[in-house]
This record gives C-alpha cells, structure tokens and sequence, in this order.
C-alpha cells in the first residue's frame, strides 16, 4: 500500500507473505510449487473462489492439487452470501493463526481482499442482519452505473470503484449513517505483522496465456458448470459477478454463439487483468516487492530467495 495510508507495523513483527498478479499470470502453480517445498498452506485470496460450485470459470484448484498442498479459504461461501474485504481478512487471520505465520502463503489477485489483511483495517459499526440481508438483496439486481449514483450520494470519494467495492460502500452507509472513507481514515487498527509481495507477471506473454486458459476452461466443462449452477441458484447471487458467468448465461438462452461468448469473455478477463496491474503497481510499496516472470528460467530461483527474506527489490 502507498506508505501514507497504512501505519508502521511493530519492529518485533512477523512476516506474511503474500503471492498475488494479474489473473492468468501463473502465480497458482507457482505458489503450489513453493507450498509443496517447503509444506506451506496456501491461503486463497480470490473472492471468487470463496463460492461453492464456481470452479471450472474461476479456476478452482483441482482436487489433485487440494491433496497435494492444503488450501484453505475455497468453497466456504453460498452463492447467495455476499463475503466482505473485512469479512475476509477476519477469516483469513484466523487460517493463519490456525497453520502459523511461517507456514501460511497467502495466494490471490483480489487486492481490496489483500489490502485488507494486510494494511489496517477501521473498526466497523455493527449492522442489523436482516436489514443487510434485504439491502444486498436490492443491490445485487441493479446495474453498475445506478450502484455509482448511489455511492456518489453516500460516499462520493468511493464512487469510481468497482462493484464490490461500491456494495460495500452503500452498505457501510446506509445502514451505519457513516461513510467508509471516513472509518478507513479515522478508525485504523495497527497492522501486527509486515508483509512482503511476490508479484508475479509475464508482462507480453500475459495476453496469450489468458486465451489459452480460457479455452482449457471452456473445454473442460465450464459452459456445462454454467449450466447446471443455473438451475439452483438465484439470478442476483454475488457468485453470479465472477468474470464470464453471466456471459455464458446469456449464450445459454441464446443471446450470442460461442464464438462471441469466448470473444467477449476474453476481452472481459484482460481487461480485469490490466486494472489488477494498476492495483499491483500503485498499491504496493516497491521496497517490499519482489516482480518475478514465471516464464523467466531464473524465477523459481527467485522465488526461493523471496521466501527466504534473501531477494533484493524487484529487478525491472
């Protein structure tokens, strides 16, 4: 995060670890490797892959891949459950508490879900259950342009964000009567550990392994997954915003073929990726990142000095 929003962590602090890029980079099964070497739990930082029954369009680890390495932090949510950043980091605490700083890989390119574990979080107000159950409700139905003029009467300094962010944004204030900039700036909790970034991205090559992931998932079954989640869950369930599903609903009932359907997804997925390199860019402190190209024949090398506390500031 930018030094100016996030308070100095205790000098006794331990480390947490974060690998986190662009969808499509190769920091999964770059993260497994390192886990599976040193006996690590990977933490999921995805706030797609929370959702039960979203695994092929998300790119759930596989079940050979769950044995391999433990991860915690997938399939904990219903469809229908809205997981907030701070819900998240609360939870994600308590894995690491659970398996130990030293032994915990925090995995994901969800960067409000990371910067909520990793910068301090303000106090929240407590809010009636029932009352957010129905105001999720009615959020969830309407389009991002309406959710923007909503937040830009509620809390203007948030208003440019994205979905999620605007839902929790209108959430904090209606229900609380206060606005979310104002409890991040005037409510912060002191972070208890540092973090250090391993942030991985094969800069021109990120394109083209988006396409070819994209085909393995629309080979293996993701329009079938579509297909069958269709039938059981509601139409306005958070699960349904992860990249590409509604795209696929809409092939379903026949709204375009599947060469338009990939195209469109395909666009949508790089543009997701070019604001996660924005984030990556602008939120961190480049003194604790390290940028490794999963492509480069010195990376798993890098990479192991990054664990190790022994790899400099990032080589450009």
């Amino acid at each position: 995060m930018s030094s100016s929003a996030v308070s100095a962590a205790p000098e006794s602090a331990a480390t947490l670890r974060i690998v986190c890029g662009p969808t499509g980079a190769g920091k999964s099964a770059l993260a497994l490797a390192l886990a599976e070497r040193h006996g690590l739990t990977i933490v999921s930082a995805d706030s797609r892959q929370i959702y039960r029954g979203f695994d092929v369009g998300t790119a759930k680890p596989t079940t050979a891949e769950r044995a391999t390495v433990r991860h915690v932090g997938l399939d904990v949510a219903d469809p229908a459950e809205r997981w907030s950043a701070a819900r998240w980091a609360n939870d994600a605490a308590s894995w690491i508490a659970d398996t130990g700083l030293d032994r915990s890989l925090v995995v994901g390119g969800t960067g409000f879900y990371l910067k909520a574990l990793a910068s301090p979080l303000f106090d929240e107000p407590p809010m009636d259950p029932a009352r957010r159950a129905a105001l999720a409700a009615e959020l969830a139905v309407l389009p991002l342009d309406a959710l923007r003029r909503r937040c830009e009467a509620a809390d203007p300094a948030r208003a440019r964000l994205g979905r999620t962010q605007l839902l929790r944004t209108i959430e904090i204030a209606e229900l609380t009567g206060q606005r979310l900039s104002d409890l991040q700036r005037e409510r912060p909790r002191p972070p208890s550990h540092v973090t250090r970034w391993l942030v991985v991205d094969p800069g021109a090559m990120l394109h083209a392994q988006i396409a070819a992931r994209l085909d393995a998932m629309l080979s293996g079954g993701w329009v079938e997954e579509v297909r069958a989640l269709e039938q059981s869950v509601s139409a306005g369930a958070p699960a349904w915003q992860a990249c590409g599903y509604r795209t696929i609903l809409e092939y379903l009932y026949g709204g375009r073929n599947l060469d338009a359907t990939r195209e469109a997804i395909l666009i949508a997925i790089r543009q997701y990726a070019k604001r996660q390199r924005t984030w990556f860019r602008h939120q961190l402190t480049e003194a604790d990142v390290t940028r490794v190209d999963p492509n480069d024949p010195r990376c798993a090398e890098r990479v192991e000095r990054w664990w190790h506390g022994t790899e400099g500031r990032s080589e450009r």
